[in-house]
């Protein structure tokens, strides 16, 4: 009996002995196909964890992208709403072609020249949904709060060149030092100097219009503008017998301000061209003309009317069209419990949802507003807007068309850079 248990424990000793050489040479397979891959990797995959590899001075996307826990730190963001989102863009776009993350920017709650009590920063999810940015834009770039930052003192600060003197060329050569594995070393690239809507661009229209997309307005602002567009949608309904939920509208967004007068009169000489002013006169005569309009229309005019030379803003229209403008709607003193950009985020959202828009292709606010609606075209199957019935159509008043109408105005996605955008252009692609 004792003969038969021994060998029992001796067969179970070899059975154990037998399944720890199984488990050993798989270890051991494991660890040579481990240390194979990284000779591999090491051997034909770039050392730098960059995504932007630059390649005959032009740069080049590594896809897909793959967010690393390491920051990019931009300043304070300043000048106008549409400005802003640019420079806002122009940052994620940045801070992608490092392969970082873009720690959330501060906005400027105001145009810095006009309002001066108003100066205090604005925090970007105060504006924008935070998480939904990062949700419509996840895997092309993202944003982060200064909570994520593991080590705040493994930083490294970087001047930004800006001036005449500081080229395309300089600009793309310091990009490429930041990509460069002596800054990947650094949690954190803090970059200090002029704001980064002066920053030099080298991205096409199409990635910027991803990151414009991603931008949503917070639950507050955005009930605002419904609020807004309801009171529209109700003047039209009173006004032309039309229901209330029926009643579409066309909003004209109306450079016609005092100090937009003397800034493109200005541009005008510079550029020596006559077609970035226009009158109110010209505005509603060319609006007058546009085809396809119904007999009754009501008609939104985003204007700063504090800014006018006068009141006559609402008079001189087509009989059947029906203007109106925020101080019409009673909504002056709802306005003017915001700051400017809150003000300006309202009335762009206001426009964005109209059914018709019209505006100056030499604003950076009205060519924004076409390149959405150009997306929400293209959605819908639209590859241009030029002659045909489509739905949200934009048009550009400082621009004549056929039957002396504003010229229709989509956005080229083709462009290699935003300049047409964000210093204003006579070629909207019709």
């Amino acid at each position: 009996m004792d003969l038969i248990k021994l060998k029992h424990v001796k067969l179970f000793k070899w059975h154990v002995k037998l399944f720890k050489w199984h488990v050993n040479a798989l270890v051991s397979i494991c660890v040579f196909l481990f240390i194979l891959a990284l000779i591999f990797r090491s051997l034909f995959l770039p050392a730098s964890s960059a995504v932007g590899r630059f390649k005959n001075n032009e740069i080049e996307l590594l896809k897909p992208w793959n967010v690393s826990m390491k920051f990019l730190e931009v300043p304070q963001i300043v000048w106008g709403l549409n400005n802003q989102k640019i420079a806002f863009a122009r940052a994620c776009l940045t801070s992608r072609m490092l392969n970082r993350t873009l720690l959330m920017p501060s906005l400027s709650a105001s145009l810095f020249y006009k309002e001066i009590d108003r100066l205090q920063p604005i925090s970007f999810d105060k504006v924008f949904n935070f998480e939904r940015f990062n949700s419509l834009c996840d895997g092309f770039v993202r944003v982060s709060r200064y909570s994520d930052v593991r080590n705040e003192s493994n930083l490294i600060e970087v001047q930004k060149g800006s001036g005449r003197r500081w080229t395309l060329e300089r600009d793309l050569d310091q990009l490429k030092e930041f990509s460069k594995q002596d800054y990947d070393a650094y949690e954190t690239i803090r970059v200090v100097g002029k704001n980064p809507f002066l920053w030099h661009d080298h991205w096409p229209v199409s990635d910027y219009a991803k990151v414009f997309e991603c931008l949503v307005l917070v639950d507050e602002i955005s009930k605002e503008a419904d609020e807004v567009v309801s009171k529209i949608r109700a003047f039209g309904s009173e006004t032309t017998s039309v229901s209330l939920y029926q009643t579409p509208y066309v909003a004209i967004h109306m450079r016609i301000e005092k100090d937009w007068m003397i800034h493109c009169k200005k541009r005008e000489q510079r550029l020596n061209m006559s077609s970035i002013c226009s009158s109110k006169e010209e505005i509603t005569t060319r609006v007058a003309n546009i085809q396809g309009l119904k007999p009754q229309t009501t008609l939104y005019l985003a204007v700063a009317n504090e800014l006018l030379e006068d009141d006559s803003v609402l008079n001189g229209w087509k009989q059947g069209m029906h203007p109106v403008d925020k101080k019409r709607l009673g909504l002056t003193e709802i306005y003017k419990n915001h700051s400017y950009l809150i003000q300006a985020a309202i009335d762009y959202e206001v426009c964005l949802r109209a059914d018709v828009f019209v505006g100056n292709s030499f604003s950076t606010f009205s060519s924004l507003l076409v390149l959405e609606r150009s997306q929400k075209m293209l959605k819908m199957g639209v590859s241009h807007a030029c002659g045909t019935d489509v739905r949200w159509p934009s048009y550009a008043y400082n621009l004549k068309g056929e039957n002396g109408g504003p010229r229709p105005w989509m956005t080229n996605f083709m462009d290699s850079s935003l300049e047409a955008i964000s210093y204003g252009s006579n070629n909207v692609s019709c």
